[in-house]
Order: structure tokens, then C-alpha cells, then sequence
């Protein structure tokens, strides 16, 4: 019973160590505490850049270039189209005294 609870616990310690030594933190805190400026993203992704590209370049995370993405997305969604101006014809076109 000992062993088995010794055994559980080293193969728990070991997975612990392995996602520790996978996951590099350098890189995951690539951007804390900085400001990203996202205009510089988004300039680097107009000119045709790729992710791994931008982030290497602007020594951010890749992360921070999808946030950038992202939110020049919903800018981009929650700016109305240009109106075309339609009234005067319209105006033009309906009967007066009605």
C-alpha cells in the first residue's frame, strides 16, 4: 500500500516537472507589464507579415498580435458604413401637398 501511494506521488511529482519544463514562461510573460502598441501590429499584418513574424520582430507574445487583431476586428464591426447620400433624391421625388 505504501509503495503504491510512493509511486503515485514520484509520477506526480514527474508530470509536474515535465509541464514545468515544457511550458517557458519567457515567453508567456513576453509582454507583462508593457504596453503593445497595436498599430504597429496591425501595420506589420497589412504588410502581408505572418504571426510568428510580427511577434518576433516586435518582441511581443503572438498572443498580444491576436488581441490586436481582435480588437481592430470589433473596431472595425462597430464603426457604421459610410451612408450614401440618398435623401435629396428622394425628397426630389415625393409629391408635394400629400
Amino acid at each position: 500500500m505504501v509503495i503504491r501511494k510512493l509511486a503515485l506521488g514520484i509520477a506526480g511529482l514527474s508530470l509536474a516537472v515535465a509541464v514545468g519544463v515544457g511550458f517557458n514562461p519567457v515567453n508567456a510573460w513576453a509582454t507583462a507589464g508593457q504596453k503593445v502598441e497595436c498599430d504597429k501590429v496591425m501595420a506589420e499584418v497589412h504588410a502581408g507579415k505572418k504571426t510568428k513574424e510580427i511577434d518576433k520582430d516586435l518582441s511581443i507574445s503572438s498572443s498580444s498580435v491576436y488581441k490586436c487583431k481582435k480588437k481592430a476586428a470589433a473596431a472595425a464591426k462597430s464603426t457604421p458604413p459610410k451612408a450614401v447620400s440618398s435623401a435629396a433624391p428622394a425628397a426630389a421625388s415625393s409629391p408635394a401637398g400629400h
